[in-house]
């Protein structure tokens, strides 16, 4: 079994992301190789909500310039978690 902070890395804050919190969904950068189910367990551990579904993205890294050097951000997972209704709020967003 793996530490679970090791599959969730990192809440995403947008706008977007901002939006979706009074709809209970909460997104999150993840481990590239974690799945649906290993991001739910994880989810459900540290914060101790019930998910109703996962969904997972793999972003492609953005091509940035620096003068005449052409370099690229790495690629990453983001995956957004929808709670159950009866399901408690996730208190790491509240102050925000």
């Amino acid at each position: 079994m793996t530490n679970p902070h090791d599959i969730i890395l990192k809440p995403v804050i947008t706008e977007n992301s901002m939006d979706d919190m009074a709809n209970k969904k909460y997104t999150f950068v993840v481990s590239k190789k974690a799945n649906k189910i290993e991001v739910k367990q994880a989810v459900e551990k540290i914060f101790g909500v019930k998910v109703e579904k996962v969904n997972t993205m793999n972003m492609i890294g953005k091509v940035k310039r620096m003068g005449a050097k052409e370099g690229k951000r790495a690629d990453w997972k983001k995956a957004i978690v929808t709670l159950t209704p009866e399901s408690k709020e996730i208190e790491f967003f509240e102050g925000m």
